[in-house]
């Protein structure tokens, strides 16, 4: 396999592994934790999503170089394109929204939850939808080689 696309495959696994370490299991667990309430879970939260969300664009960016100098086929470009869309509709889309949603609940009165929002609905269905391309994305990668 060429180190280019070893590389890609590289970055792909660790940025499926932190996405699902992150969304799928410190997200929801923190929460229950003694002590930590809606205010200070949704803070914590915010940190780590801004690190995680950090850390997948720089990953993104590795996997693209990998791609664009090996030759990977179309099935790979395909399934990560689709993971690399998914992150920037997060970013752009997603996000600000969230970011609204937990602005509110941090303003609001002690033992208040503020406004409600689907916005972590659709945060947790794209995560979904990034998680099975990177997964079909990194197989067709290692087969690629």
């Amino acid at each position: 396999m060429p180190a280019s696309l070893a590389t890609s495959v590289a970055g792909t696994f660790v940025w499926l592994g932190m996405v699902l370490a992150i969304s799928f299991i410190e997200a929801p667990v923190k929460f229950r934790a003694p002590g930590v309430t809606l205010k200070l879970g949704l803070g914590i939260g915010r940190l780590v999503f801004r690190a995680l969300n950090a850390c997948e664009l720089v990953l993104a960016v590795v996997v693209i170089i990998g791609l664009l100098t090996g030759d990977p086929g179309s099935g790979p470009v395909a399934a990560l394109g689709v993971a690399v869309v998914v992150l920037v509709t997060q970013l752009l889309l997603v996000r600000p929204l969230l970011t609204r949603r937990s602005d509110a609940v941090l303003a609001a009165p002690e033992g208040a939850d503020g406004p409600r929002s689907h916005a972590h609905l659709w945060y947790v269905g794209t995560e979904l939808v990034k998680v099975v391309a990177l997964l079909v994305g990194g197989i067709l990668l290692l087969g690629a080689g």
